[in-house]
Protein backbone atom coordinates (compact mmCIF):
# COMPACT_ATOMS: atom_id res chain seq x y z
CA UNK A 1 0.00 0.00 0.00
CA UNK A 2 1.04 3.74 -1.23
CA UNK A 3 1.94 5.54 2.10
CA UNK A 4 -0.33 8.39 0.07
CA UNK A 5 -3.12 6.34 -0.49
CA UNK A 6 -3.24 5.84 3.65
CA UNK A 7 -6.02 7.04 5.64
CA UNK A 8 -5.94 9.84 8.61
CA UNK A 9 -6.27 7.02 11.00
CA UNK A 10 -3.61 4.69 9.18
CA UNK A 11 -1.37 7.84 9.00
CA UNK A 12 -1.55 8.27 12.97
CA UNK A 13 -1.06 4.49 13.80
CA UNK A 14 1.88 4.70 11.70
CA UNK A 15 3.37 7.64 13.82
CA UNK A 16 2.79 5.82 16.81
CA UNK A 17 4.76 2.44 15.19
CA UNK A 18 6.98 5.01 14.79
CA UNK A 19 7.77 5.89 18.38
CA UNK A 20 6.97 2.20 19.54
CA UNK A 21 10.26 1.47 17.07
CA UNK A 22 12.31 4.40 18.80
CA UNK A 23 11.23 2.86 22.50
CA UNK A 24 12.79 -0.26 20.92
CA UNK A 25 15.73 1.25 19.67
CA UNK A 26 16.54 3.26 22.54
CA UNK A 27 16.31 -0.13 24.48
CA UNK A 28 18.37 -2.12 22.06
CA UNK A 29 21.25 0.63 22.58
CA UNK A 30 21.14 0.92 26.11
CA UNK A 31 21.25 -3.21 26.02
CA UNK A 32 24.37 -3.15 23.81
CA UNK A 33 26.26 -0.41 26.06
CA UNK A 34 25.44 -3.16 28.75
CA UNK A 35 27.07 -5.83 27.09
CA UNK A 36 30.25 -3.59 26.46
CA UNK A 37 30.42 -1.08 29.15
CA UNK A 38 28.42 -2.86 32.33
CA UNK A 39 25.11 -1.86 33.90
CA UNK A 40 26.45 0.71 35.97
CA UNK A 41 28.57 2.74 33.31
CA UNK A 42 25.42 2.08 30.91
CA UNK A 43 23.31 3.38 33.21
CA UNK A 44 25.17 7.11 33.35
CA UNK A 45 25.42 6.86 29.89
CA UNK A 46 21.56 6.17 29.24
CA UNK A 47 20.73 8.95 32.10
CA UNK A 48 22.86 11.91 29.59
CA UNK A 49 20.80 10.08 26.30
CA UNK A 50 17.74 10.31 27.87
CA UNK A 51 18.02 14.24 28.72
CA UNK A 52 18.72 15.01 25.45
CA UNK A 53 16.10 12.53 23.61
CA UNK A 54 13.97 14.13 25.79
CA UNK A 55 14.57 17.57 25.12
CA UNK A 56 15.38 17.34 21.59
CA UNK A 57 11.43 15.37 21.37
CA UNK A 58 9.96 18.17 23.44
CA UNK A 59 10.69 20.65 21.47
CA UNK A 60 9.93 19.42 18.10
CA UNK A 61 6.36 18.03 19.51
CA UNK A 62 6.09 21.41 20.63
CA UNK A 63 6.48 23.04 17.80
CA UNK A 64 4.28 20.75 15.38
CA UNK A 65 1.56 20.57 17.80
CA UNK A 66 1.73 24.30 18.97
CA UNK A 67 1.83 23.48 22.93
CA UNK A 68 4.10 25.79 25.00
CA UNK A 69 6.93 24.38 27.16
CA UNK A 70 8.56 25.45 30.68
CA UNK A 71 11.18 24.38 32.18
CA UNK A 72 10.99 21.33 29.17
CA UNK A 73 7.68 20.20 30.10
CA UNK A 74 4.38 20.95 28.56
CA UNK A 75 2.64 23.79 29.92
CA UNK A 76 -0.88 22.06 30.26
CA UNK A 77 0.69 18.97 32.29
CA UNK A 78 2.02 21.87 34.58
CA UNK A 79 -1.62 23.32 35.06
CA UNK A 80 -2.73 19.95 35.88
CA UNK A 81 -4.31 19.83 39.45
CA UNK A 82 -2.30 17.63 42.12
CA UNK A 83 -4.63 15.40 42.15
CA UNK A 84 -5.10 15.23 38.50
CA UNK A 85 -0.86 15.00 38.02
CA UNK A 86 -1.49 11.90 40.98
CA UNK A 87 -3.60 9.93 38.89
CA UNK A 88 -1.56 10.55 35.70
CA UNK A 89 0.98 8.88 37.40
CA UNK A 90 -0.68 6.16 38.70
CA UNK A 91 -1.96 5.83 35.01
CA UNK A 92 1.17 5.25 33.51
CA UNK A 93 2.91 2.82 35.80
CA UNK A 94 -0.40 0.98 35.53
CA UNK A 95 0.35 1.16 31.80
CA UNK A 96 4.04 -0.34 32.75
CA UNK A 97 2.47 -3.30 34.78
CA UNK A 98 0.02 -3.87 31.79
CA UNK A 99 2.76 -4.16 29.32
CA UNK A 100 4.81 -6.29 31.42
CA UNK A 101 1.37 -8.69 31.30
CA UNK A 102 1.00 -8.74 28.38
CA UNK A 103 4.59 -9.71 27.18
CA UNK A 104 4.01 -12.60 29.66
CA UNK A 105 0.99 -13.52 28.02
CA UNK A 106 2.46 -13.36 24.39
CA UNK A 107 5.62 -15.72 24.98
CA UNK A 108 3.00 -17.72 27.37
CA UNK A 109 0.14 -18.33 24.82
CA UNK A 110 2.79 -18.92 22.26
CA UNK A 111 5.72 -20.94 24.15
CA UNK A 112 4.30 -21.93 27.31
CA UNK A 113 4.49 -21.02 30.73
CA UNK A 114 7.79 -22.29 31.65
CA UNK A 115 9.28 -20.23 28.32
CA UNK A 116 7.16 -17.14 29.94
CA UNK A 117 8.74 -17.23 33.36
CA UNK A 118 12.01 -17.95 32.03
CA UNK A 119 12.06 -14.51 30.11
CA UNK A 120 10.10 -12.99 33.00
CA UNK A 121 12.97 -13.84 35.79
CA UNK A 122 15.74 -12.83 32.84
CA UNK A 123 13.85 -9.62 32.12
CA UNK A 124 13.68 -8.62 35.86
CA UNK A 125 17.48 -9.53 36.22
CA UNK A 126 17.89 -6.26 34.01
CA UNK A 127 14.50 -4.04 34.98
CA UNK A 128 15.39 -4.49 38.49
CA UNK A 129 18.69 -2.95 39.23
CA UNK A 130 18.34 -0.31 36.41
CA UNK A 131 15.18 1.22 38.22
CA UNK A 132 17.37 1.26 41.51
CA UNK A 133 20.06 3.03 39.83
CA UNK A 134 17.55 5.42 38.33
CA UNK A 135 15.98 5.95 41.92
CA UNK A 136 19.30 6.47 43.23
CA UNK A 137 19.95 9.48 40.41
CA UNK A 138 16.21 10.63 41.35
CA UNK A 139 16.90 10.60 45.13
CA UNK A 140 20.75 12.00 45.35
CA UNK A 141 21.23 8.47 47.64
CA UNK A 142 24.89 7.56 48.19
CA UNK A 143 27.05 4.41 46.72
CA UNK A 144 25.74 2.75 50.23
CA UNK A 145 22.91 4.16 50.85
CA UNK A 146 21.67 1.52 53.64
CA UNK A 147 18.42 0.40 55.08
CA UNK A 148 16.93 3.79 55.25
CA UNK A 149 18.20 4.48 52.02
CA UNK A 150 16.26 1.04 50.44
CA UNK A 151 12.98 1.97 52.27
CA UNK A 152 13.09 5.48 50.55
CA UNK A 153 13.76 3.51 47.32
CA UNK A 154 11.10 1.03 47.75
CA UNK A 155 8.54 4.08 48.05
CA UNK A 156 10.11 5.24 44.09
CA UNK A 157 9.31 2.34 42.64
CA UNK A 158 6.81 1.57 39.83
CA UNK A 159 5.11 -1.17 42.19
CA UNK A 160 4.76 1.38 44.77
CA UNK A 161 2.10 3.09 42.95
CA UNK A 162 0.70 0.39 41.48
CA UNK A 163 0.69 -1.87 44.54
CA UNK A 164 0.05 -0.90 48.52
CA UNK A 165 2.67 -2.29 50.32
CA UNK A 166 4.55 -1.89 54.27
CA UNK A 167 7.34 -1.93 56.43
CA UNK A 168 7.85 -3.23 60.10
CA UNK A 169 10.48 -4.14 62.16
CA UNK A 170 12.51 -1.61 60.65
CA UNK A 171 16.13 -0.75 62.50
CA UNK A 172 19.60 0.13 61.52
CA UNK A 173 20.26 -3.40 60.10
CA UNK A 174 17.29 -5.00 58.89
CA UNK A 175 13.70 -4.12 57.92
CA UNK A 176 10.83 -6.31 56.56
CA UNK A 177 8.93 -5.48 53.75
CA UNK A 178 5.20 -6.71 52.76
CA UNK A 179 3.08 -6.49 49.29
CA UNK A 180 -0.21 -5.80 50.97
CA UNK A 181 -2.06 -5.59 47.57
CA UNK A 182 -0.92 -6.75 44.45
CA UNK A 183 -2.58 -6.03 41.44
CA UNK A 184 -1.75 -9.37 39.51
CA UNK A 185 -2.33 -11.84 42.59
CA UNK A 186 -5.80 -9.73 43.49
CA UNK A 187 -6.88 -9.52 39.81
CA UNK A 188 -6.44 -13.63 39.40
CA UNK A 189 -7.91 -13.90 42.99
CA UNK A 190 -11.50 -12.37 41.64
CA UNK A 191 -11.00 -14.87 38.85
CA UNK A 192 -11.00 -18.01 41.40
CA UNK A 193 -7.41 -18.29 40.43
CA UNK A 194 -4.50 -19.71 42.48
CA UNK A 195 -1.59 -17.50 43.04
CA UNK A 196 0.59 -16.22 40.32
CA UNK A 197 4.10 -18.51 41.44
CA UNK A 198 6.31 -15.32 41.43
CA UNK A 199 8.77 -17.05 43.62
CA UNK A 200 11.64 -17.64 41.98
CA UNK A 201 11.22 -13.65 40.04
CA UNK A 202 10.78 -12.20 42.89
CA UNK A 203 14.07 -13.45 44.22
CA UNK A 204 15.69 -11.66 40.95
CA UNK A 205 13.93 -8.89 41.50
CA UNK A 206 14.06 -7.98 44.93
CA UNK A 207 17.61 -9.65 45.53
CA UNK A 208 18.94 -7.34 42.40
CA UNK A 209 17.34 -4.13 43.50
CA UNK A 210 18.09 -4.19 46.95
CA UNK A 211 21.78 -5.02 46.25
CA UNK A 212 21.89 -1.89 44.33
CA UNK A 213 20.82 0.14 46.15
CA UNK A 214 23.54 -1.11 48.77
CA UNK A 215 26.23 -3.87 47.81
CA UNK A 216 25.76 -4.67 51.43
CA UNK A 217 22.16 -5.73 51.82
CA UNK A 218 20.65 -9.46 51.75
CA UNK A 219 17.93 -10.20 50.68
CA UNK A 220 15.56 -13.17 52.30
CA UNK A 221 12.23 -14.29 51.06
CA UNK A 222 9.73 -14.41 54.27
CA UNK A 223 7.15 -15.96 52.21
CA UNK A 224 6.01 -15.64 48.49
CA UNK A 225 3.92 -17.70 45.83
CA UNK A 226 3.54 -20.15 45.71
CA UNK A 227 3.92 -20.03 49.53
CA UNK A 228 1.45 -19.50 52.26
CA UNK A 229 0.50 -16.52 53.31
CA UNK A 230 -1.75 -14.73 55.22
CA UNK A 231 -4.81 -12.87 53.73
CA UNK A 232 -3.09 -9.46 54.61
CA UNK A 233 0.18 -9.48 52.32
CA UNK A 234 0.88 -11.77 49.17
CA UNK A 235 5.08 -11.69 49.59
CA UNK A 236 7.34 -10.74 52.37
CA UNK A 237 10.81 -10.03 52.21
CA UNK A 238 13.65 -9.20 54.86
CA UNK A 239 16.27 -7.44 54.39
CA UNK A 240 19.36 -7.08 56.58
CA UNK A 241 22.73 -5.07 56.37
CA UNK A 242 25.65 -7.16 56.35
CA UNK A 243 29.27 -5.50 57.45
Amino acid sequence: MEYTSLTKKEKLHLIFDFQQRTMVHFAMWYNEVIKNMGKEKAATIMEEAWEKSFSIQMKRLAKVLDFKLEDGLPVALLDLSDERIEALKEAVAINWLANDGVWFQAVEFTEGMKMAKTCNDAAWGNFSPYEALRIKKILNLPEQAGIKGLKKAMSYRLYGTVNKQSFANETEKSIDFFMNECRVQMARKRKGLDDYPCKSGGIIEYTTFAQTIDSRIKTEVIACPPDKHPENWFCAWRFTLIE
